[in-house]
C-alpha cells in the first residue's frame, strides 16, 4: 500500500509528456522547434544561442527537452510560450479582433422542412462551437473593455500560434554588438539546417480525446465528424475547421464543399443528356446508314495517310459512330448552354456565400491592405535600398524600379521559354500520331484475317493511334508538372515580392498559366485544330513541309476523340491525385498509429507525435486550389464533348472533401493560423476560365461536332418532302477520282487485289466531284454550313451572357439580411466605444476630483474601475 502514492506520482508525469503545457502543467504549448547536433553543430548551436536568447528579449518564454528524453535520443525540443503581455502587445500591432459583448442580434428563422435535412446535419455544439459576439480590434490601453474572463484562454491557440510564428519569422539570431540584417528569421534557421522543425501543436491526439479538462481536444471532434469518409453525407463543421486552422483553410473547405453541391445540378444534367442519346440509339440514322452493308458498306474511302495506308470501307467505322452518338446528340447543344448559365450561378451564389462567411468569421473589416503590415522577411533582407513612405514618414525597404523591370522582363522570358516548350512537346506528340497511325495502319494490313476477327471492330488504326497518343500525353503533363512547379516558385522568388498577398496571387498566375497551358493544349488541338486544315485528295497539305499528312477526323467528327482525350487526361489525373493523396499517406499513417499506439503516453509525447506527421507547406493549400481549379476547366472548357465530366467531377469531390479533411487532421503538422476574406487570385482565375468556357464549348458545338452539318441537311438539303436525315452520309462525303492522285498519296494495292477495280473514293468535304466546271471547289452547301456555324457561335454566345450578365445582375453578391446585419453591429460597435470613452473619462475626472478633495477632507474612495466599466458596457 505505501508505494501507491509513488506510482501514482510517477504516472501522472508520464502521462503529462502527451500534453500541451509545459512541465508546470500551467503554461500552453504555443509553439516547438526541434534540432539535432551534427557535425556542423558550433556554429549553429551559436546561432540557436543567440535566436533563443533574443526570443526571450521578445517575452515569450522557452523550456527544452533533452535529447535523452526524446524517443530517438537524437532530437531535442524547444518549447515556445507567449504570455499574456507578449500575446496582447502583438494582438494590438495585428489589429487582431476579440470579443466585447455578446451579440444581440436575433438569429434568423429556421429554414421551412429543415427536418428534411437533419441527417445530414451535425450536433450544433460542433457546428458552432462558440457563441456569437459583438468584436472589435485589439487594443492594449483598453484591455478592460474586452471580455477578458481568463487572460490565457482568452486568445485561443489558432491566434496564440500565429502571433508566436510572427515573432519568430522577425526575431534576429545575431548578438547585439553585431547589426547582420540577413540573419533574421525562422525561416533562415530551417533552410541552413539550425533548426530542423517549427510547428505549432494539435491539442491531442486524433483518434481519442486529451485528458486534460482544460484542452478542447478540437482535433478529436474533427475527425469524429468530419475527416472520416463514412461522413461523406454530412455538412463540413466550417466554423470548427475555421477556429482550428484559421480562416484561409477554412474558406478553402467552405469553397470547395459549395462548389461540390453546385456540381450535383450540373452532373444530374449531365446524366439526363447522356441518357437522351442513349434512348435516342435507334433513332440514330446516321449510324444505320454508316452501318448498313448496302450503303456504308459500299462507299470506298480515300487513303488516311501515303503510301502505307489503303482504302476502306466506311461501315469500318461503326461502332465509332455510336459511340458518337452518345455524345453528339440535340442534347449536348442544351446542355453547352445549360453549362455556361450554371457557371455564372456557380460564381455568384459563392460570393452571397462568400460575404455571409466574411460576417459569421469577422472578416468584414478585414482588408487584404492589412497584410502590407506583414511585409515578407525575404523583401526586408533582400532589399538594401530605402525610401520613406509618405504616409508614415517612415523608412521602408523597396525594390527600385530598374531592378523590378530588369526582374520582370527574365521572368517574362522564362515564362515564355517554358510554355514554347509546352506547345513543342504537343506538336511532338502530333508527330506522333501522325507516324504512327501509318505504322498502325500497316501491322493491320499485314495481319492475318483471323486476328483482326479476334478483337472485332473495337480496335483500328485511329483508335489506337488516339488512345496511345493520349496516354503519353498524360505521361508529359505529369513529368512537365513536377518541373513547372520548381521553375515557377524559382521564378516568382526571384521578382522578390513585397507582401505575402502578393507572392500567392504571382505565384498562383505563373502557375495556373503552365498548368492551363500543359493540360488543355492536346484538347485545343483536337477540338479546333485536327481535320480543319487537311486539304483534300490531290492537294493534302503537310505537318510544317514535312511529309507526314495532317492529321483527319473520323465520318462521324473529332467529337468522340476530344472525349476520348478528356477522359484520359482529366480521369487519369484524379486518379493519379488520389493515388498521391490517399494511399500512399495511408501506409505513413498506419506506421505513425503503431507507433503511437504501441508507446505509453508517457514516452511518446505530443511534441514528437507532431514531428513525426508531414510538415504542412506554404504551397500545401496552393496545391489543392491548383487541383481543382484545372478540374474546373475539364468541366467547363469542354464539357460540351462529354457531359457526363461533372458526374466524374462530383464523385472525386465528394472523396476529395473527406481525403483532404482526412490529410489535416492526421498526416499533416498543425499549420499556422492565418487569415484570409476570400479565395484570392483564384476567384479572378474562375471567372476568366467561365467567360472561356461559353466560347470554347460554342466553337466545338459549331466546328468540332457534326450537329451544325446535320441540321443545315435535315432543314434545307434533304430531297424528300418530309425532313429526315436518310441520305446524309452519301451527301457529307465527296468524290475523288483516284487516277488524279499524285503518286505519292496513292495506296500500295498490289498486296489488295480487291482494291484494283474501283475508280474512284470518298472523302469527308463538301467540294463539287470530278467532271464539274468547277470540280474540287467548295460546293454552295459549304459556305450555308459556314455560316450556320458562325450564327449559331454568335447566337449561344450572346444567349449564354445576356443571361450571365442578367443573373449576375438579379443576384446581388452580398445578401441583404447580412448587408442589415453588418449596418447593425457597426452601430452597436461604435455606440459601445462611445459609451465606453465617456464612461472613461468620467471616471478618470472621478477619480481626479477625488485626490483634489482628499488634500482638503476625507471623502469615501472612488467607486471600482472594474465595476463602473462592467455597469456601461
Amino acid at each position: 500500500m505505501s508505494n501507491m502514492p509513488a506510482n501514482t506520482e510517477t504516472d501522472k508525469l508520464e502521462q503529462s509528456k502527451d500534453s500541451v503545457y509545459f512541465q508546470d502543467g500551467v503554461r500552453r504549448i504555443d509553439f516547438v522547434l526541434s534540432y539535432v547536433d551534427d557535425k556542423d553543430g558550433d556554429k549553429k548551436a551559436e546561432r540557436r544561442r543567440a535566436f533563443e536568447a533574443n526570443l526571450e528579449n521578445s517575452g515569450l518564454m522557452l523550456e527544452t527537452e533533452d535529447k535523452l528524453e526524446s524517443d530517438d535520443r537524437k532530437t531535442y525540443y524547444l518549447k515556445i510560450h507567449a504570455p499574456w503581455e507578449v500575446l496582447a502587445t502583438y494582438a494590438d500591432v495585428l489589429k487582431i479582433k476579440v470579443p466585447f459583448k455578446p451579440s444581440d442580434i436575433p438569429k434568423g428563422r429556421d429554414a421551412p422542412l429543415q427536418w428534411l435535412t437533419k441527417p445530414f446535419r451535425l450536433p450544433p455544439e460542433i457546428m458552432k462551437p462558440d457563441p456569437d459576439y459583438f468584436t472589435a480590434p485589439f487594443d492594449k490601453s483598453k484591455a478592460d473593455f474586452f471580455l477578458i474572463k481568463d487572460k490565457e484562454t482568452f486568445f485561443p491557440p489558432s491566434t496564440r500560434n500565429r502571433i508566436v510564428y510572427y515573432i519568430l519569422t522577425r526575431c534576429p539570431y545575431y548578438k547585439e554588438d553585431r547589426k547582420e540584417k540577413d540573419k533574421t528569421g525562422i525561416k533562415r534557421l530551417l533552410s541552413n539546417g539550425t533548426y530542423t522543425s517549427a510547428y505549432p501543436l494539435h491539442d491531442c491526439r486524433y483518434w481519442k480525446k486529451a485528458k486534460e479538462t482544460q484542452c478542447e481536444s478540437e482535433r478529436y471532434h474533427l475527425y469524429k465528424h468530419w475527416a472520416r469518409f463514412l461522413c461523406f453525407y454530412k455538412e463540413q463543421p466550417l466554423n470548427l475547421i475555421r477556429k482550428y486552422y484559421g480562416e484561409k483553410i477554412g474558406i478553402y473547405f467552405a469553397w470547395l464543399g459549395f462548389y461540390t453541391e453546385m456540381l450535383f445540378f450540373a452532373a444530374v444534367m449531365g446524366v439526363i443528356c447522356f441518357v437522351y442519346g442513349l434512348l435516342s440509339y435507334d433513332d440514330n440514322i446516321t449510324s444505320k446508314e454508316i452501318c448498313n452493308p448496302n450503303i456504308g458498306g459500299k462507299i470506298v474511302m480515300c487513303p488516311l495517310c501515303d503510301k502505307k495506308c489503303t482504302y476502306w470501307k466506311l461501315n469500318s467505322t461503326c461502332l465509332s459512330s455510336w459511340q458518337a452518338h452518345l455524345f453528339d446528340n440535340e442534347g449536348t447543344v442544351f446542355f453547352a448552354i445549360f453549362m455556361g448559365i450554371w457557371v455564372t450561378l456557380f460564381l455568384e451564389f459563392w460570393k452571397r456565400r462568400q460575404a455571409r462567411l466574411e460576417y459569421e468569421w469577422d472578416l468584414v473589416d478585414f482588408e487584404e491592405e492589412q497584410q502590407q503590415l506583414q511585409i515578407r522577411p525575404e523583401f526586408e533582407l533582400k532589399c538594401t535600398t530605402k525610401r520613406r513612405n509618405r504616409i508614415t514618414q517612415e523608412l521602408e525597404p523597396y525594390l527600385p524600379f530598374t531592378s523590378k523591370c530588369a526582374r520582370f522582363c527574365v521572368s517574362g522570358a522564362i515564362v515564355l521559354f517554358w510554355t514554347c516548350l509546352i506547345v513543342a512537346c504537343v506538336m511532338g506528340v502530333i508527330a506522333y500520331r501522325l507516324a504512327v497511325y501509318a505504322a498502325f495502319a500497316s501491322l493491320m494490313k499485314d495481319s492475318p484475317t483471323n486476328k483482326i476477327q479476334l478483337v472485332g471492330s473495337l480496335i483500328n488504326p485511329q483508335l489506337a493511334t488516339s488512345v496511345t497518343a493520349s496516354c503519353i500525353n498524360f505521361v508529359i503533363i505529369l513529368i512537365l508538372n513536377f518541373l513547372y512547379e520548381y521553375v515557377a516558385i524559382w521564378i516568382t522568388d526571384m521578382e522578390i515580392p513585397k507582401t505575402h498577398l502578393e507572392y500567392e496571387n504571382k505565384l498562383t498566375t505563373k502557375m495556373f498559366m503552365f498548368q492551363f497551358v500543359n493540360y488543355y493544349s492536346s484538347c485545343f488541338y483536337v477540338a479546333f485544330f485536327k481535320g480543319k486544315f487537311v486539304g483534300y485528295p490531290g492537294n493534302y497539305t503537310y505537318m510544317f513541309g514535312s511529309q507526314l499528312r495532317n492529321e483527319e477526323c473520323a465520318p462521324g467528327g473529332c467529337l468522340i476523340e476530344l472525349t476520348t482525350q478528356l477522359v484520359i487526361v482529366m480521369a487519369g489525373k484524379q486518379l493519379v491525385g488520389n493515388i498521391q493523396e490517399a494511399l500512399l499517406p495511408l501506409l505513413r499513417n498506419w506506421w505513425i498509429s503503431r507507433k503511437g499506439r504501441s508507446h505509453p503516453e508517457g514516452r511518446y509525447s505530443r511534441w514528437e507525435q507532431d514531428h513525426d506527421l508531414q510538415n504542412f507547406s506554404q504551397f500545401g493549400l496552393f496545391y489543392e486550389y491548383l487541383e481543382m481549379v484545372i478540374q474546373f476547366g475539364f468541366i467547363t472548357l469542354f464539357v460540351a464533348s462529354f457531359p457526363l465530366a461533372p458526374l466524374l467531377a462530383l464523385f472525386n469531390n465528394i472523396l476529395e472533401v473527406r481525403v483532404d479533411a482526412w490529410k489535416f487532421t492526421t498526416q499533416f503538422r498543425r499549420p499556422v493560423a492565418a487569415k484570409a476574406r476570400n479565395i484570392g487570385a483564384w476567384k479572378d482565375i474562375l471567372n476568366v476560365v467561365a467567360i472561356l468556357s461559353v466560347v470554347t464549348n460554342a466553337f466545338i458545338m459549331a466546328f468540332t461536332s457534326d450537329m451544325i452539318p446535320r441540321l443545315v441537311y435535315l432543314y434545307a438539303y434533304h430531297p424528300g418532302e418530309k425532313a429526315t436525315m436518310e441520305g446524309y452520309i452519301n451527301n457529307s462525303l465527296s468524290v475523288y477520282e483516284i487516277n488524279e492522285l499524285h503518286i505519292q498519296n496513292r495506296a500500295d494495292i498490289e498486296e489488295h487485289p480487291a482494291w484494283t477495280n474501283i475508280t474512284t473514293c470518298r472523302y469527308r468535304d463538301y467540294r463539287y466531284p470530278p467532271g464539274h466546271e468547277r470540280q474540287y471547289t467548295h460546293t454552295m452547301q459549304f459556305w450555308h454550313i459556314l455560316a450556320a456555324k458562325m450564327a449559331f457561335i454568335i447566337i449561344m454566345e450572346h444567349v449564354v451572357f445576356v443571361v450571365k450578365f442578367f443573373v449576375a445582375w438579379l443576384i446581388p453578391d452580398v445578401p441583404s439580411e447580412v448587408k442589415a446585419r453588418i449596418k447593425r453591429e457597426r452601430y452597436l460597435v461604435q455606440e459601445y466605444l462611445h459609451t465606453y470613452e465617456v464612461e472613461k473619462l468620467k471616471l478618470q475626472l472621478s477619480q481626479s476630483f477625488c485626490v483634489t478633495a482628499e488634500t482638503t477632507s476625507l471623502l469615501p474612495s472612488s467607486p471600482n474601475k472594474h465595476e463602473v466599466l462592467s455597469e456601461c458596457i
